[in-house]
């Protein structure tokens, strides 16, 4: 392709020059001045797409910030921020040259670092591929965020933020994507199909955050002496819902933005990427409404963004009523999944495993379940081999990961900490000052039970609010 782009590139500069110079056109003077208009437009499509994915950070941002407590969204927010700007600077020195750098032996690429493959005057396609792949490099590493909210030391989770964009998400990047630039992956020469990132972005994210979160364990006041979960809600519910949206819009940069080609093809991904977030929304909802006897809104919202990350890999090779079919069965996994994992301890504010790790397999299963080819068994198996290698690789280095940084730096605040917020104890700062703070669900201490109720009715049943953090 980049061949391709220099080519265009010269033989369109040569029609202009031609046609100022006054001399008539000819077939193939036209030919390159139409090829070139196409390159200018992959560029400016891929630039836009890359700047949807880049807005997407925000949805993350107010997803985590609503579905945790007040006294710590600054905290979230910090992390967030820093995800990018840390990971921007990691990607660049290192991780793009390990994902996308010659490859000879198809596990991590040798060239390319600090962007060393662009040399001014030289082919600019380096530098918009390279703007659409941070961003999803970002995207990767800020899932871990959520569920390791509430309760992370800030300096720990930058070493983490830089470790994940620099290396462990590059590598496995390299081995399903790596001939998109200079490399060659092992994974993608057996056939393996993630179109846009259902494992290589989201799974890596989400089995990264299964490691941290059971690393650093769950918040203080969680679990009952006697295993039973204590609710502990999110304080801003409109800011998720918003969060959300943000998110659904920005996957329409993710998905069909990564043809990284201005073409027809990116209305099937823009119909199936729509159709899989809303049959997953539905689904969640109507399994919350039979599982807890109301229509939920923390699994509504988590059932959008499940089909979201299920659609992913299978955006461009399925059907309109396949994509339905992913989102809608992502919509119910997503609901069990969060119980199962609340069932083992597992402390996640957000549902991030749940959505991103558990959703990001499915989806690659699907891709292979549901092709329009047809169903081919060897198929599959090259899919369920992806999904494995990238949990045999991401889970234990993250876990190891997490476990050097507690024993040097430190990963969890002390109680004191955790009690009073880490707005305050890593930030020096009180995200809604006008407000007083309660000591109730939302505000400092532990969370108080699940209120009582009243006749005639319920107001929350544990299950119910435990589902809205998901």
């Amino acid at each position: 392709m980049k061949k391709a782009l220099i080519l265009c590139s010269g033989l369109g500069l040569s029609a202009y020059s031609a046609w100022a110079a006054g001399e008539p056109p000819t077939v193939e003077s036209n030919r390159a001045a139409i090829e070139l208009v196409q390159t200018h437009a992959d560029y400016v499509w891929t630039l836009i797409a890359a700047a949807l994915v880049f807005f997407m950070q925000a949805g993350f941002a107010m997803v985590e910030t609503g579905f945790t407590r007040a006294k710590n969204a600054i905290h979230i927010l910090m992390k967030n921020l820093m995800d990018f700007s840390v990971g921007t600077i990691a990607f660049w020195a290192v991780g793009f040259g390990l994902m996308f750098g010659a490859s000879p032996f198809g596990w991590f690429g040798t060239s390319g670092f600090f962007l060393s493959d662009f040399a001014p005057g030289g082919d600019p396609w380096v530098l918009a591929f390279w703007m659409f792949q941070v961003v999803f490099a970002a995207t990767a590493a800020t899932i871990v965020s959520g569920a390791m909210a509430e309760r992370t030391r800030f300096a720990g989770y930058l070493l983490y933020s830089a470790v994940v964009s620099a290396v462990i998400y590059p590598v496995f990047g390299s081995w399903a994507w790596g001939g998109l630039h200079h490399g060659k992956g092992w994974l993608e020469s057996l056939g393996f199909i993630d179109f846009a990132g259902s494992t290589v972005v989201h799974s890596v994210g989400g089995w990264a955050a299964l490691a941290g979160a059971l690393v650093i364990g769950p918040r203080l006041g969680k679990y009952a002496p006697d295993g039973r979960v204590r609710p502990i809600l999110g304080h801003n519910m409109p800011l998720a819902a918003l969060g959300v949206f943000i998110l659904w819009l920005g996957w329409f940069g993710f998905n069909p933005g990564s043809t990284t080609a201005a073409k027809k093809d990116i209305a099937l991904i823009f119909v199936n990427t729509n159709l899989a977030a809303a049959a997953g929304s539905l689904l969640a909802m109507a399994t919350s409404w039979i599982r807890f006897g109301k229509a939920e809104i923390g699994m509504t919202l988590n059932g959008a963004l499940a089909g979201l990350v299920a659609i992913t890999s299978p955006c461009a090779t399925v059907t309109p009523a396949s994509a339905a079919l992913i989102g809608a069965a992502a919509g119910v996994l997503v609901v069990f999944s969060v119980l199962f994992f609340e069932r083992l301890r597992v402390d996640d504010p957000v549902g991030a495993i749940s959505v991103h790790a558990v959703n990001g397999a499915w989806g690659t299963l699907a891709a292979g379940l549901f092709h329009v080819e047809g169903f081919d068994l060897g198929r599959l198996g090259v899919q369920a081999l992806g999904v494995a290698a990238c949990f045999l690789w991401t889970f234990p280095t993250a876990w190891l990961l997490f476990k050097a940084i507690a024993a040097t730096v430190g990963l969890r605040v002390s109680r004191e900490e955790e009690l009073e917020g880490l707005d305050l104890s890593e930030h020096a700062g009180i995200a809604y000052p006008d407000f007083e703070a309660l000591a109730h669900g939302g505000g400092i201490g532990l969370p108080a039970p699940a209120p009582a109720a009243p006749p005639g009715g319920q107001v929350c049943r544990p299950e119910i609010a435990t589902a809205r953090q998901a």
